[in-house]
């Protein structure tokens, strides 16, 4: 069984969207990463840090989804990072309410001993030297895998190029990408950002699907549509962890299985918008994602006669 080490922030969330609002609930990539990872049967553990105030039900939560949670940090006399957004109607564009990093602004990663040796990294949206000291800690990874944001690019960017050297794979959405690129078609884009470093690009686009670059090969997959989007918080981090989740149970990083994982990624992703928050991955069935995937199939699989 592989090893699977996700850095990420293990937050609460309190979330504002046309069908609903919530108080403070459980969020942050590292904590959907995980969940999605936990669908496969990959040995993985999260590295984070949160508050005292952080309840133990939550962690359990962790747990029983046979995540490792020895690299969680837990600082009793401080805060866990909170993040509050109202969603616009569209779903696609959100304000930022209330951010409070707490003890996120002197986080200092420590990968527990026994994941040192993990063979698959995924480093979530956080402080790009927060993500070095990450890497400086495991040895030999087989595939690292990177998550980003235009906050990154804006204010810490010679940073940021430092990680994006030293990965194999990054995820953005298609905005960061023409920003860190400077280039507005998406192909030129990616070709750019090959350049820095990764072998792979995956740039995501929300509810029209993600795209795959690598030398001068492309794949697109759509993104399933739904009846109803509920809450689009976490969709990125769930697709992310999906894809490595993938990746690192058939232990294959070829060209051809990146878009297995990528259909994986999304159709996780597919689940999360559903409900506030990650109240629909803590009970996710096996029957349930297969069934979906049989959807995905559908749509994207046709014949075409030939003239």
């Amino acid at each position: 069984m592989s090893k699977l080490v996700i850095v990420g922030t293990v937050a609460f969330d309190a979330i504002e969207t046309p069908f609903g609002k919530t108080d403070k609930i459980l969020g942050g990539a590292g904590t959907y990463i995980g969940l999605s990872a936990s669908n496969f049967n990959v040995d993985s553990a999260v590295v984070s840090v949160v508050g005292g105030d952080f309840p133990q039900k939550y962690l359990d939560l962790l747990s029983s989804k046979d995540i490792n949670i020895d690299g969680i940090e837990i600082v009793e006399n401080g805060k866990t990072f909170f993040w509050s957004g109202r969603y616009h109607n569209d779903l696609n564009s959100r304000d930022t309410l209330d951010t409070q990093l707490n003890v996120l602004a002197d986080f200092n990663p420590v990968v527990p001993e026994s994941y040192r040796d993990a063979e698959y990294v995924m480093l979530g949206n956080l402080h790009p030297l927060v993500q070095l000291s990450v890497l400086d800690q495991v040895k030999n990874p087989k595939l690292v895998v990177l998550d980003t944001m235009n906050f990154w690019m804006d204010n810490t960017l010679e940073e940021l190029k430092q990680v994006i050297a030293k990965v194999d794979v990054i995820t953005i959405n298609d905005e960061e990408a023409r920003q860190l690129s400077g280039e507005f078609s998406l192909v030129k884009a990616a070709r750019v950002i090959e350049k820095m470093g990764p072998k792979y690009v995956v740039i995501k686009k929300g509810e029209h699907g993600a795209l795959l670059f690598h030398d001068e090969n492309v794949f697109f997959a759509p993104a399933l549509p739904l009846e109803e989007v509920f809450d689009p918080t976490g969709a990125g981090d769930t697709f992310a962890g999906g894809f490595i989740g993938y990746l690192a149970h058939t232990d294959d990083i070829s060209f051809e299985n990146l878009k297995n994982a990528i259909i994986y990624g999304s159709n996780l992703a597919s689940f999360c918008v559903e409900k506030f928050g990650t109240e629909r991955m803590k009970n996710l069935s096996e029957e349930e994602i297969n069934t979906r995937l049989e959807e995905f199939k559908k749509l994207t699989q046709f014949k075409i006669a030939l003239k």
